[in-house]
């Protein structure tokens, strides 16, 4: 007897065929059977009307943290989603030393916050993989972190590395994925690892596909150098043979407004010359990220200190300020800030929360750059911001693409976080299947699901099928929505009754069982992740 049947459900299976029903039968964590009708099972569900397909896989989460401080992570688990992909950005907490640590704790407390009495009991990939096998309500991946590597390697340098500094780099990254990572993220707006030139990015990048793993890099400019920034990325990827997936690839500020198929042009003729590429988006307009990523990047160097002591210096606050608002910085993707799109999402002053730069400004008659200033030096530079910088049309054509898949982005530790946290995926299902047709359903559910598992090599996930891991979702495609909003952002989602992770229903009837049954899925040694 089986497990578990599920009656009856509309089976979308994640590769983009067309829905059928059928019965669905799970035993000992596995797909046992598609198809029925079974006549029974140690528990049914009857499931007619509603969806079942592959649990959805967040392949941009930052999610590193909150894992480990709250694992039953109901965020994201009611929305579906069942795979996260950490180490994201090229910052995060391995590999690190008893140095680089508490700096990376400072550079990201804005991301994941840093929780008073957190046992930081680990240093290598490996002891962090094994922290989060401790029992999680979902499964995770991690990308080893290009920008703590070279922190480890050659701390907060602006400069080129020294054959030594870049052989250290190498050793790194190989044992990072022989540890069990799936790849390496670079965040290259952000220091130490936007400091990385071409070609010390293509050497590392050298490592990764040795191992076949998968380079995941936010780009120098998603802004007015955006075209030129996702061209070198395909160029890393051509010249050292890697695997390319292009985080939250976007078109954002005025300047990209429309310019969506420029960038989708220049996909397909990297695509049809050869390149091995997949890209992810967010479902929203506005992006998320600290106050202290607008800045310019030479005001990074040195690390959290020297840029706070930066910003104490009038000489230095001048440079600071005439490179955000007149040339525009790089840290602000070459455009000339405009305060009024720079709300504040967490601060220790909770008065800033939820208002721009511009009014905090104009209620204080204070300049906007004293108030970023105040807030920056106030908050020790973990000031979160929304960048109101989106462009509809552009999200439309990006999620269309063929390569395409989802990802949230989203921080969960904030003050008032972006919505996305909480309602990446049923807003696609939602809003852009449901209300606006962007997608057809079958179509989305393989870029939430299948597509994104074939990039990460997932073995035995990502479909529904006999032999696979039964990671599901059940939603009521009727009615399946995201409710968080940008005042609200921490509201569940309506129309996903049952989310389950290895068979185990951790969620039931809409409601959060307790369970704990994710892992940690490591790359193998033959380059799939298990």
């Amino acid at each position: 007897m089986a497990d578990l049947v599920i009656r009856g459900a509309t089976v979308v299976d994640g590769t983009g065929a067309p829905g059928r029903v059928a019965d669905v039968s799970v035993t000992d964590g596995l797909i046992e059977s598609v198809g029925g009708p079974f006549p029974t099972g140690r528990r049914v569900v009857d499931a007619a009307g509603l969806v079942l397909c592959p649990g959805f896989i967040d392949m941009h989460a930052h999610s590193d943290l909150a894992l480990l401080t709250d694992p039953a992570h109901e965020a994201k688990v009611s929305q579906g989603v069942t795979c996260e992909v950490l180490g994201q950005d090229g910052l995060s907490y391995a590999p690190v030393d008893d140095v680089t640590l508490p700096q990376i704790r400072r550079a990201v407390a804005g991301w994941n916050g840093d929780p008073p009495g957190f046992d930081w009991n680990w240093r290598s990939v490996a002891g962090y993989l094994e922290r989060l096998g401790r029992g999680t309500a979902v499964n995770a991946c991690y990308l080893v972190p290009q920008g703590s590597v070279r922190m480890l390697a050659m701390g907060w340098a602006d400069r080129a590395p020294t054959g030594a500094e870049l052989d250290r780099q190498r050793e790194l990254v190989a044992a990072a994925l022989r540890e069990g990572a799936v790849g390496m993220s670079s965040g290259l707006t952000y220091a130490p690892g936007m400091y990385a030139g071409t070609d010390e990015l293509v050497e590392l990048c050298r490592v990764v596909a040795a191992f076949g793993g998968l380079y995941v890099p936010h780009h120098r400019s998603y802004g007015a150098g955006a075209l030129t920034a996702y061209a070198e990325m395909i160029d890393v990827a051509r010249r050292s043979g890697c695997r390319l997936h292009l985080a939250h690839a976007t078109m954002n500020f005025r300047v990209n407004e429309g310019r969506a198929p420029e960038l989708l042009a220049l996909l397909d003729a990297a695509i049809d010359a050869g390149a091995d590429l997949s890209l992810d988006t967010y479902p929203y307009l506005p992006g998320s990220t600290t106050l202290a990523a607008l800045l310019p990047s030479w005001a990074a160097e040195g690390g959290p200190a020297a840029t706070l002591g930066r910003l104490r210096d009038r000489a230095a606050q001048e440079r600071i300020r005439h490179g955000l608002e007149v040339v525009g910085s790089d840290g602000c993707h070459g455009v000339p800030v405009e305060w009024e799109t720079i709300r504040i999402s967490g601060s220790r002053d909770p008065a800033a929360v939820g208002r721009t730069v511009a009014e905090m400004a104009a209620a204080s008659g204070r300049p906007p750059f004293e108030v970023c200033r105040t807030l920056l030096i106030a908050d020790e530079l973990s000031t979160t911001v929304l960048q109101l910088v989106g462009n509809e049309e552009n999200v439309r054509a990006i999620m269309r693409h063929p390569a395409h898949t989802g990802g949230s982005d989203g921080l969960l530790a904030v003050a008032r976080p972006h919505p996305r946290a909480w309602g990446t995926f049923p807003r696609y299902l939602g809003h852009y299947v449901r209300e606006q047709g962007v997608l057809g359903l079958e179509e989305c559910v393989s870029h939430l699901t299948g597509r994104a598992a074939r990039r990460l090599r997932l073995t035995g996930r990502g479909f529904v099928a006999p032999g696979y891991h039964a990671d599901l979702v059940l939603f009521d495609p009727g009615t399946v929505r995201d409710t968080a909003t940008f005042e609200e952002p921490r509201r569940l989602p309506e129309g996903i009754p049952h989310v389950l992770v290895g068979g185990v229903s951790v969620v039931r009837d809409g409601r959060h069982t307790g369970a704990l049954p994710g892992r940690a899925l490591r790359r193998a040694p033959d380059g799939t992740t298990r």
